[in-house]
């Protein structure tokens, strides 16, 4: 199922941004990375499909541990993304890492194709992730690995709920619906291990990531960037009289204090980091 076009119009928006913070994002997120190579057991020479890749990431990272010998695929429903990841390829040089435009649970790829597949923070915007998990155990060869990434609790990662929070005292906004596409959807432990089990995955488990996100950057720095990145932070912050706007922005620079000296900032995070395998055929 291909995200409605203002699904796709929102990340295409924000597209030029996470190309322009690409250094910071890979930096902040590099932990999560390992963990998927890791949990996929990824090595030298294996070929690699990362789904929803944005910008190039992981694909571009595990381009560079798989070597010349190995192949990396990164798809993604939103061209502009596509592009920024070819662009990327393009300056590293990478001759084995190559993207395309495609949805989830649409993969253009033959059955028992790939050594491995992962998603770091992709899975919760699926239109239908038991769909979605379905296509990748399909390109995987026999035994092959399938790793994910997404967020554990908001009240874990005061990277999300610091600004959140402090936005939400001046912008009402509802939950969102159950399973609707939201970075908390599959923040419950256990909930996205199911749907692999539904899937049909082999041994489905989970297992959570506490690490470090660390940027060089000063807080206000860190607003900008997350004001530029976030479609959702700059829709409710356009609610905002200017007023509030610079009070909203002076109580987020605060908060923010907490984790920042020296120009950097450093939050404590929490992810799960969910794995299963293609069964093998009898």
């Amino acid at each position: 199922m291909q995200p409605s076009q203002d699904v796709i119009n929102r990340w295409s928006d924000v597209a030029p941004f996470w190309e322009k913070y690409r250094p910071i994002i890979q930096q902040m997120f590099a932990p999560v990375t390992h963990a998927l190579v890791e949990d996929g057991l990824i090595g030298r020479g294996h070929a690699v499909l990362d789904i929803a890749t944005g910008p190039g990431e992981p694909a571009l990272t595990i381009a560079s541990l798989v070597g010349p010998e190995g192949k990396v695929f990164g798809i993604d429903p939103v061209l502009e993304m596509v592009e920024a990841a070819r662009r990327e390829a393009g300056r590293l040089g990478f001759k084995n890492a190559q993207f395309e435009v495609a949805p989830a649970d649409q993969l253009p790829f033959s059955a028992d194709t790939f050594d491995a597949a992962v998603s770091r923070f992709g899975v919760m915007f699926f239109p239908s992730p038991v769909e979605a998990v379905r296509e990748m155990l399909r390109v995987l060869k026999p035994g092959g690995k399938l790793a994910l990434a997404v967020w554990h609790l908001a009240e874990k990662n005061p990277f999300f709920s610091t600004l959140s929070r402090v936005i939400g005292r001046y912008v009402d906004s509802s939950p969102p619906a159950p399973n609707a596409p939201d970075p908390f959807r599959f923040a419950n432990p256990g909930v996205l291990r199911d749907v692999l089990g539904e899937a049909d995955a082999l041994a489905p488990c989970e297992r959570v990531l506490r690490f470090t996100i660390a940027a060089p950057i000063s807080v206000e720095d860190f607003w900008t960037l997350r004001m530029e990145m976030s479609e959702t932070l700059r829709q409710k912050v356009s609610m905002l009289s200017m007023k509030q706007l610079t009070e909203v922005k002076r109580l987020a620079l605060e908060a923010l204090r907490e984790y920042s000296s020296d120009h950097r900032v450093s939050f404590p995070a929490e992810v799960l980091i969910v794995r299963g395998s293609k069964r093998c055929q009898a």
